[in-house]
């Protein structure tokens, strides 16, 4: 297993990991496999989405935002971060990604994101190897 660090500078932000994780595949000599990717945190979380135009994390970020609003008159979670709960729970705390001839089987456009929702923060995203 290895960790990455993910510094991020936004209240909320998504931000491609996928450069990094790749790196640390390539430096693994997993040729086939599954990659497990988990961050370990309540208020964050990871997903695989589309990469190639930054607009499409954006609007995630917008439409989370219309779902679960910051601030709510119903929450109780007293630190005051109950959203940033919410949306970690929605998008999930892990994705698996299939390795074949050393590469992630990704889409053409995919990417895999760590989902800020309560920074900024330096966040830890765990990196699991299971080779065939």
């Amino acid at each position: 297993m290895e960790t990455i660090n993910v510094h991020t500078r936004e209240h909320a932000q998504l931000i491609d990991i996928t450069r990094e994780i790749q790196e640390l595949l390539s430096k693994s000599n997993m040729t086939t496999g599954i990659l497990n990717v988990f961050v370990p945190h309540t208020t964050a979380g990871i997903t695989i989405n589309e990469s190639a135009d930054p607009s499409v994390a954006y609007d995630i970020l917008a439409v989370l935002d219309r779902l679960v609003p910051w601030r709510e008159p119903y929450y109780q979670h007293r630190e005051g971060n109950t959203a940033s709960h919410v949306k970690a729970s929605l998008v999930g705390s892990s994705v698996r990604v299939i390795v074949e001839d050393g590469g992630m089987k990704l889409g053409t456009w995919q990417g895999i994101f760590l989902c800020e929702f309560d920074g900024p923060r330096t966040r830890k995203v765990h990196v699991a190897f299971q080779s065939n």
